[in-house]
């Protein structure tokens, strides 16, 4: 299954010295330079805490180039969801899921298009969700208004989105391969996949 490398578009701004206008010159208008973005607040029908703002700083992963998908990899059916594979290693996957979010949302999605699925550690806002019990963290699943955050232990119980983004950030290649194999069949539209790409082609490439 052939995957599209793709890697979120950020624009940087540096500010040098600027040089001091010559006398009866007049200095042109400094332009604004964008700061970080704030944090975002908590989306309506989240109680958890509000999600980190992305870093300011791209990270060396982040400008690096995509890498190339491995020839190996199984085709893509006709009828199925784009792959996109955004390189990022297991400690950065989480990180890098969470700004492929902010981009789907920033360009129209809505936040209940959105499936996420985690291979190792939980996302925050899933661990705060369960503290409150199964129930009502699968009653937010079933109201489909935000984005949601599945374990890939649990992912087989998520329903069907248009975009389904996994962040493969630890765990066994077998929980990989199950996030995968679930993603794949509930991604309408999209498919996004951050992570090491040798590991995702290979998993793929086995039949996922």
């Amino acid at each position: 299954m052939p995957l599209i490398p793709e890697e979120p578009q950020i624009h940087e701004s540096a500010q040098g010295p600027r040089a001091t206008p010559a006398s009866g010159r007049t200095a042109p208008t400094p332009r604004p330079v964008p700061g970080p973005r704030p944090a975002a607040p908590s989306r309506p029908g989240r109680p958890g805490p509000p999600r980190p703002a992305p870093p300011a700083q791209r990270t060396s992963r982040d400008a690096a180039p995509a890498a190339k998908p491995s020839p190996s990899a199984a085709p893509a059916a006709a009828d199925g969801p784009q792959i996109q594979l955004i390189p990022a290693s297991v400690e950065g996957a989480l990180d890098a899921a969470e700004e492929a979010v902010d981009l789907l949302l920033d360009s129209g999605r809505a936040p209940g298009d959105v499936l996420v699925i985690t291979t190792g550690e939980q996302h925050p806002w899933a661990t705060h969700e369960l503290s409150f019990g199964d129930a009502s963290y699968w009653a937010q699943h079933d109201a489909g208004d935000d984005v949601f955050y599945a374990d890939a232990q649990v992912a087989d119980r998520a329903k069907k989105r248009p975009v389904v983004v996994v962040a493969v950030n630890g765990g066994p290649e077998s929980v990989t391969a199950t996030a995968l194999k679930a993603a794949h069949s509930r991604a309408g539209a999209l498919l996004i996949v951050c992570g090491d790409p040798q590991r995702i082609n290979a998993v793929l490439g086995a039949g996922v």
